[in-house]
């Protein structure tokens, strides 16, 4: 799971490259179109049994059946924008004004902020949760604090505690808040103890237990991420409280990356009025009566929608940590160009990647300990993310997919890296060529990395319909057209990366 540099790679003739965008993107096109049509036609019956709304587009319905995206629009209509526009307006007032008490100000609006979301029974779980992982904290011990925190973790997932729990609600979206704010916090409380395990502060206990407070409520970060470890929140926060320099440019950044967000609200919203692809994926005779085009375009239009979704759920928190002069991780990159299963973990979510390898990989000896030691780290990176997500039977086959699907391509690598075979490929294949068969290979990981989303996104029925419709049944029509389109993506990706911004 480790990042490497990538490897240079060849350019090709403009011409062929030209070739491989038109293809990508006129696929994309007509998949998209194709679902559509099916949308249209089946949408009697798809409004009958999901409850298509009213669209915001004159002549569409709306999908609503996306939980997390109808969770968040919700909430950001009822006061979740309202708040995190308070934390902006705070941020800058106390930062032009009392610089001192910015960090003290952020904090205790948070808390509150969270409070009034989460009912002050949710937050004391939170705080307690918090005093027991601070408190065996100060014993120093890793072991003894990931031991801790997977047991406050597990408290999710005990059925008698959900229904008291539940029982301070009213609603079920607002239990899945408190939920959504356990998890992120979890994680949280983890980086805190261990940051603290190996490096113990100078400062004393009251002003480590300040910090942990100010980084478990940032209010930006504090319901869905993205994640930011301990120690990067803490040096940057004090590097911003030294160093106010972001003055000017903070109004034309807001507009623009605001402007961008909008942008990518419009796209979500415009992709669940034109295509019904969460109904339809949550009926199997749909899937199984999809026309061909229209099946390639439900896989690609769940893993787009997917993205578009994170560009806004993270795109609005690490606008205003961006603002705070702190360094959120990366926005996700177009799953479209995504060819490997180590790049999808490496460049979807930036964060939970670093935390990922920070807290588990390289303690656990990642690559340095021989393969053995690699095998065994990454397995337990992915079934710990297995167990954060809900630990579900869907979770545990994406999660074991992922695994496979790593140690395969780690596997690969390090063989076409072996002296011997290196120098068989250089004599016998021109760069160009190597690019080309590199390119193969990566359409059937992509291949697996798409039918792995698909059980993530859409459960194990999806995965399994997918394979029998493309792999089994479509061996021979539906399989090497697909291959051939996601071979141009491949090579798509291949020159994106060779050219990073």
């Amino acid at each position: 799971m480790t990042s490497k540099s990538q490897p240079k790679l060849s350019p090709l003739p403009w011409t062929e490259t030209l070739v491989y965008w038109v293809l990508s993107f006129g696929s994309h096109l007509y998949s998209f179109y194709q679902l559509h049509k099916f949308s249209k036609e089946h949408e009697t019956g798809l409004e009958r049994e999901f409850q298509l709304e009213k669209g915001l587009l004159k002549g569409f319905k709306r999908d609503p059946s996306d939980f997390e995206w109808s969770l968040w629009t919700e909430w950001a209509k009822k006061s979740l924008l309202w708040t995190l526009i308070g934390h902006g307006v705070i941020s800058r007032l106390t930062g032009s004004f009392y610089p001192k008490l910015r960090l003290p100000a952020l904090t205790i609006y948070g808390l509150l902020a969270a409070s009034i979301v989460l009912g002050i029974k949710g937050v004391s779980v939170l705080l307690v949760h918090l005093g027991v992982s601070f408190s065996v904290a100060q014993l120093r011990k890793p072991t003894l604090s990931w031991t801790c925190n997977l047991l406050l973790l597990s408290t999710l997932y005990f059925q008698p505690l959900q229904e008291i729990q539940r029982g301070w609600y009213n609603t079920e979206e607002e239990y899945y808040m408190l939920l959504f704010s356990i998890a992120v916090c979890g994680l949280r409380f983890i980086s805190f103890s261990l940051e603290h395990c190996w490096s113990p502060l100078d400062h004393g206990g009251l002003v480590q237990l300040f910090w942990l407070f100010s980084y478990t409520f940032y209010h930006p970060f504090f319901y869905n991420g993205p994640i930011i470890t301990y120690k990067a929140y803490t040096e940057q926060m004090r590097r911003s409280a030294e160093e106010r320099h972001r003055d000017e440019p903070a109004l034309s950044y807001l507009i623009v990356r605001s402007g961008r967000i909008i942008l990518w609200w419009c796209m979500a919203e415009f992709m669940i009025h034109v295509m019904y692809m969460h109904s339809i994926q949550s009926n199997e005779t749909y899937i199984e009566i999809l026309p061909p085009w229209a099946l390639g375009g439900l896989a690609l239009a769940l893993v787009q929608f997917f993205y578009v979704k994170y560009l806004v759920l993270f795109g609005v928190p690490s606008m205003l940590a961006t603002l705070d002069e702190l360094v959120p991780p990366k926005l996700p990159r177009c799953v479209s160009i995504m060819y490997s299963f180590t790049g999808m973990w490496r460049h979807f979510d930036e964060g939970l990647y670093r935390w990922l390898i920070r807290y588990i990989y390289v303690p656990l000896g990642g690559s340095q300990h021989g393969p053995v030691y690699k095998v065994l780290s990454t397995g337990l990176a992915f079934g710990f993310v297995c167990l954060w997500h809900g630990g579900h039977d869907y979770l545990q086959y994406w999660a074991l997919m992922n695994w496979a699907g790593v140690l395969v391509e780690n596997g690969l690598k390090s063989i076409f890296a072996s002296s011997c075979v290196q120098s068989i490929v250089e004599q016998n294949l021109s760069m160009a060529m190597q690019r080309r068969c590199t390119a193969l290979l990566s359409a059937f990981s992509t291949a697996m990395l798409i039918l792995s989303n698909l059980v993530f996104l859409g459960g194990i029925h999806v995965g399994r319909i997918f394979w029998k419709r493309v792999f089994v049944q479509g061996w021979s029509t539906i399989a090497p057209s697909m291959l051939a389109f996601l071979y141009c993506f491949a090579q798509i990706g291949l020159e994106w990366t060779s050219h990073p911004s």
